[in-house]
């Protein structure tokens, strides 16, 4: 019963799964740093059934490690019901889609050939919509302003375990691992000084996933456990201001919640994410951080007074264009 249940995903909120066609053998384990390939479909829940994505129609199969920020994090709860070669149909409520259009630009992009990094396996980046109000896509723009449940149709090719293909960290034993996160540390921080930030992404992410393979082995929240949480935490935060640079404003918001939700006292998660805020112009959001930074950490006050500086000049600037934007609508 409980196979059952785990491969209908029964009891799981704001999902309802169809298998449309069977898989073989048992249900792989997915742990962290499996790479899972797959295509999908995209669908909208209207009567046409309107196609969004076809990673068929692109050609290419869509590939994505698990653990490694991959930001819709619900294919690998869907993909981890299912068989090799099973196709299943995913309804997903509003809860899970919220996040799909950015992802989906970033997908489109890459697919275009705008984006010179591996749209198939790397597509983690989300969209920098500050700019011009929109994504760039209208279909993205309608689920951007107003999240809708979505069908995901997943057909399940491979997955491969860490040792199972070619990724130089998975062939270390843990304690090689731990010895390899400092030196990806160090190699992240002088790309980073060198404006290489791309590059410095890849070192941060390449350590942070050594530290959660070897602690998914550990009870959570005992102490070898907080440990690497905290090293992770730091790495993450890193990466962030990397994403920040390359304006990615709304993964460093999603990277540091996750990070506050669980430890609410790190006071650069609260800043990084404050400063992410203000290039999106969510005024109240950005007030809020960086009040919670100077209750946290008084010392920051310059640093604080600084981005509010930049947070009203921003949002003078959106009013101003804003003004422009409807002078004469009404």
């Amino acid at each position: 019963m409980s196979d059952m249940k785990d491969a209908l995903l029964l009891g799981s909120e704001g999902i309802k799964k169809t298998i449309l066609h069977g898989g073989s053998g048992d249900i792989p384990k997915f742990v962290t740093g499996v790479k899972v390939t797959f295509h999908f479909r995209t669908q909208l829940c209207d009567d046409e059934r309107t196609v969004i994505d076809d990673s068929k129609a692109v050609g290419t199969p869509m590939e994505i490690v698990i653990g490694n920020m991959f930001k819709l994090d619900i294919w690998e709860t869907l993909l981890s019901s299912m068989r090799i070669g099973e196709v299943a149909e995913f309804w997903c409520d509003t809860v899970h889609t919220g996040v799909y259009p950015l992802v989906s630009k970033s997908m489109r992009r890459i697919a275009e050939g705008k984006d010179p990094v591996d749209w198939h396996i790397h597509t983690c980046g989300m969209a920098n919509m500050f700019a011009y109000h929109s994504l760039g896509y209208e279909d993205l723009d309608e689920l951007m302003k107003e999240p809708k449940p979505l069908y995901f149709v997943l057909e399940l090719l491979k997955v491969q375990q860490p040792s199972e293909y070619d990724r130089e960290t998975w062939a270390l034993s843990d304690e090689e691992r731990l010895k390899a996160v400092p030196v990806l540390h160090g190699q992240g921080n002088k790309l980073y000084k060198q404006g290489r930030y791309q590059e410095a992404t890849q070192k941060y992410k390449e350590a942070i996933i050594c530290i959660k393979n070897v602690q998914t082995k550990e009870k959570a929240w005992d102490v070898p456990w907080l440990k690497l949480e905290k090293m992770a935490n730091t790495l993450t935060l890193n990466y962030c201001q990397c994403l920040l640079r390359m304006e990615e404003y709304y993964e460093v918001i999603e990277h540091t919640t996750d990070i506050i939700n669980q430890h609410p006292g790190i006071v650069k998660a609260y800043y990084l994410r404050g400063k992410a805020h203000v290039e999106v112009w969510n005024e109240a959001e950005a007030r809020q951080d960086f009040s919670r930074v100077l209750d946290l950490n008084p010392g920051m006050k310059k640093a604080v007074k600084k981005e509010l500086a930049i947070l009203n000049m921003r949002m003078e600037e959106k009013n101003e264009e804003d003004k422009l934007k409807y002078k004469g609508m009404f």
